[in-house]
């Protein structure tokens, strides 16, 4: 299948998971949620977007700084603002099909910076891990430090429905559901099995290798990079933690949620960006649910996820717009 081709395919089914999204939080609504969502958006303070858009900026500028010193630690030494710029582009890509911008911002840096691609690509992978053990470790910080409203949540949600369909599960579908895992495992190892020497399993062990390439580079660095580059790391996130607190300021009936809260969004809301283009649909659903947790009305949860999702949207695609255009111009020197 031509990659033009695929690529469009990707994006479509990603949109269309997101278009879902936007349809099952609006298919139940009644007139007067409606009005209510219309006059919860009126309710904001969107001066403070400003702030917000400040730290978000700070985020990003950590994240070419980290990876800056990530790429030094392979020889190479690329400027701060192409750094800059080819973050931007990836995640204005990143928009249209997720993944895809991450081997734009490599391509971006490669051209302008004239680093080999393949150098670049086992950094970006290594980063991209690296951002993966930090929402996990985002994630079970906040379990620790909500342990009582998840545990009373499925207490009260989760745990009633599923021990009443096991206790009225007979004999014969205990069997079935033995059966069925006993097949799903045997299935897979014989994936594992029949497909070791594939053409995709070559591209898993590459990838693999690239990550581990790209996370023992870290190891390499000396006190003062390694210092530099946690640094950042951390910035990144709590700028993250603290765009969302800021959006909470924006609406009254969020005013008082807290650092917790804010939290929670983020690690829902990080999931939400894998899952659809720029998380368009799935965002502001799983905001709008998170937020249910912590007493706020559904039709707030509805305004404060299209707000947020709206703001970090618009800084995305005015400074990946304006990375994509300033590019050639800051290089046209060289």
């Amino acid at each position: 299948m031509p990659k033009t081709l695929k690529n469009i395919l990707k994006f479509l089914a990603f949109l269309s998971i997101g278009l879902f999204m936007i349809w099952l939080a609006v298919k139940d609504m009644t007139p007067e949620q409606f009005r209510d969502v219309k006059n919860a958006f009126l309710s904001g303070n969107y001066w403070l977007v400003i702030p917000a858009f400040i730290i978000g900026i700070g985020s990003h500028l950590s994240r070419a700084l980290r990876w800056k010193i990530l790429i030094s630690t392979q020889g190479y030494r690329p400027g701060t603002l192409n750094t800059f710029f080819a973050v931007m582009v990836g995640y204005l890509v990143n928009m249209g099909v997720p993944r895809l911008g991450e081997i734009a911002r490599c391509g971006v840096l490669a051209n302008y910076e004239k680093i080999p691609g393949d150098k670049l690509i086992g950094t970006m992978i290594a980063e991209r891990a690296l951002d993966l053990v930090c929402l996990m470790l985002v994630f079970l910080l906040c379990l620790f430090l909500q342990l009582d409203l998840v545990t009373g949540y499925l207490s009260a949600e989760v745990w009633p429905s599923v021990r009443t369909k096991l206790a009225n599960a007979d004999a014969t579908q205990w069997l079935i559901i033995l059966a069925i895992a006993a097949a799903v495992v045997g299935l897979v190892v014989f994936l594992l099995k029949k497909f070791a020497a594939s053409k995709a399993a070559i591209k898993m062990k590459a990838l693999l290798r690239g990550v581990w390439d790209g996370f023992s580079s870290i190891g390499k660095m000396d006190g003062k990079k390694l210092g530099w580059f946690l640094f950042h790391t951390i910035c990144i996130w709590f700028q993250y933690l603290a765009m969302l607190y800021v959006g909470f300021l924006c609406l009254p009936a969020t005013r008082e949620l807290g650092f917790t809260a804010a939290l929670t969004v983020l690690v829902l809301g990080s999931v939400a960006m894998i899952v659809s283009p720029g998380g368009i649909g799935v965002y502001p659903f799983l905001i709008q649910k998170t937020l249910l947790l912590y007493n706020i009305p559904e039709t707030t949860g509805v305004a404060f996820g299209w707000i947020i999702w709206g703001a970090q949207t618009l800084l995305i695609c005015i400074l990946g717009l304006l990375s994509f255009i300033w590019l050639p111009i800051h290089n046209k020197k060289s």
